[in-house]
């Protein structure tokens, strides 16, 4: 099973990582211990997305550039605006006042047959 490993840049990752290498420093954990607990963050928190998100949004945006390499797709937009999906109308997005309209994001999406494949 193939388990990307985009999630280890978010805040919970690199404070994972963090620890890791402070234990690893301190002599409490080895390498390879810390290798297999990156891992299974991978395989978890890949598995906690694929199967616990289910919230579907709209956006608009201005298409900067965008890339698509080894079943990968990167996209850089301008001027994003979250819209929610409005329950029981077809077809129909309002802003949401949560998200405020932001300059610039990077979307990275991958192929979610690789990561759910045994």
């Amino acid at each position: 099973m193939a388990n990307y490993q985009l999630y280890r840049k978010t805040t919970l990752g690199t404070t994972l990582q963090e620890i890791l290498d402070q234990m690893i420093s301190s002599g409490q954990l080895t390498e390879k211990a810390a290798g297999i607990v990156l891992s299974e963050f991978d395989r978890a928190i890949n598995l906690a997305v694929d199967k616990r998100i289910n919230k579907k949004i709209h956006f608009s945006a201005k298409l900067s550039t965008y890339r698509f390499c080894d079943n990968v797709w990167t996209f850089e937009l301008k001027d994003f605006l979250v819209k929610e999906s409005n329950q029981g109308q077809h077809n129909t997005a309002a802003p949401t006042p949560q998200i405020p309209r932001v300059d610039k994001v990077k979307i990275v999406a991958c192929e979610a047959k690789s990561v759910t494949q045994a």
